[in-house]
């Protein structure tokens, strides 16, 4: 079952006399809102952001709202006189945000890192992800990486510009230098950006045979990053100006490195605190002593009393990691394991039995509390 439209001006949270600028005043607030890129894997979002382009379409065209007044969404349905559908709701926002009216071209650089808007020469570069793997110890002291990026950087050969040495800019014989071209759909003149210029107006004369006259060409870079101590999984590490070079010369995107530890053979860790299971001897755990322990700076010595229990927990205080933000240290917390062992000679296996005749039921409380509270089950 299809699902019912909404009212167009409900859509954008305007009554029907609204005019056209306080219609693009409310399409601005609402689509920086529920934009794609500010709202990632938020299908709802994305259904609000085509939602509202489809409302702006139609109310910012005087013969679409016109229709839609008289008619309703019955005017844009198979037979009700408008074809050709929509406006891509992502051509609406690049026209609202890039195209003047108030509002500063940076939008994409500010919100999403995009690329300009419509009609500026120099576009920003994109941002770009890299994911790193680093141990727990340089998680937990901290280090200096570097890492290899492929990515698009400007071509050495004409410095970014697109053109060749000499080579002067001329008007788009696509656009004739308006930076857009003129499209029927249907009863309609649609304006959009010219596929030539990309809505600029001009290109250069003679384009860099390098780069084609883009003014960047893919290739590797090598980038020095600074892990601070205390940092967690599934942090993010911003590098600036480290991602895509602009188009012509335009601002570098950044470079956002997502930090994966690894898993540590001995530590776990949980926060700034750090967890790890020792086995110790019978012996020991029934007499008491001390055990080495591992820590991530080096070995600390561990008091055991006498009766410990196995799956004790005992903490040694600030052996954990650094908080980020902050000199703070977590602890190290020990859980330790009574090892029982697994094959007795003759010798040994008498001298436990005696053991265990001269211990009775009194040094084993916890043995003996149990049996109490379950021997209703044994009748």
């Amino acid at each position: 079952m299809a699902t019912k439209k909404r009212d167009y001006y409900e859509v954008l949270g305007v009554g029907r006399s609204t005019s056209e600028e306080e219609i693009k005043r409310a399409y601005r607030k609402l689509a920086v809102k529920f934009h794609p890129d500010k709202n990632p894997d938020d299908p709802y979002a994305e259904e609000k952001f085509k939602e509202l382009g489809e409302a702006y379409d139609v109310l910012m065209d005087a013969d679409k709202r016109a229709a839609y007044d008289r008619f309703g969404h019955a005017a844009f349905e198979q037979g009700g006189g408008f074809r050709g559908g929509f406006h891509d709701p992502f051509d609406i926002f690049r026209e609202v945000f890039g195209g003047g009216g108030g509002i500063s071209g940076g939008i994409f650089e500010t919100f999403f890192g995009g690329v300009a808007a419509r009609g500026e020469d120099r576009q920003r570069g994109a941002d770009l992800r890299y994911d790193m793997q680093i141990t727990l110890e340089e998680a937990a002291f901290g280090a200096e990486k570097e890492i290899e990026v492929r990515k698009l950087d400007i071509c050495d050969k004409c410095g970014g510009t697109g053109a060749e040495s000499g080579s002067r800019s001329i008007n788009c014989p696509v656009c004739g230098g308006r930076g857009q071209v003129m499209s029927s759909r249907g009863f309609f003149q649609v304006s959009q950006t010219c596929p030539r210029c990309r809505g600029v107006g001009h290109i250069v004369e003679k384009a860099c045979r390098a780069c084609e006259g883009e003014g960047r060409l893919e290739k590797p870079s090598r980038i020095k990053l600074k892990i601070p101590a205390g940092i967690a999984d599934g942090s993010r590490l911003r590098s600036p100006r480290n991602g895509e070079a602009g188009i012509r010369g335009g601002p570098q995107g950044d470079l956002y490195v997502v930090v994966h530890v690894q898993e540590h053979k001995i530590f776990q860790r949980n926060q700034d605190n750090l967890y790890c299971e020792v086995p110790i001897p019978f012996s020991l755990a029934t007499l008491g002593g001390e055990v080495p322990v591992p820590t991530l700076e080096a070995k600390a010595n561990l008091k055991i009393p006498a009766g410990t229990q196995s799956g004790q927990m005992f903490k040694l205080r600030g052996k954990g990691v650094v908080h980020v933000n902050g000199r703070e240290h977590g602890d190290l917390l020990v859980r330790v394991m009574v090892e029982v062992p697994t094959r007795l000679n003759d010798e040994q296996r008498a001298k436990l039995q005696e053991f265990a005749e001269l211990c009775g039921e009194e040094n084993t409380p916890l043995r003996k509390s149990f049996f109490e509270r379950a021997k209703e089950f044994f009748h």
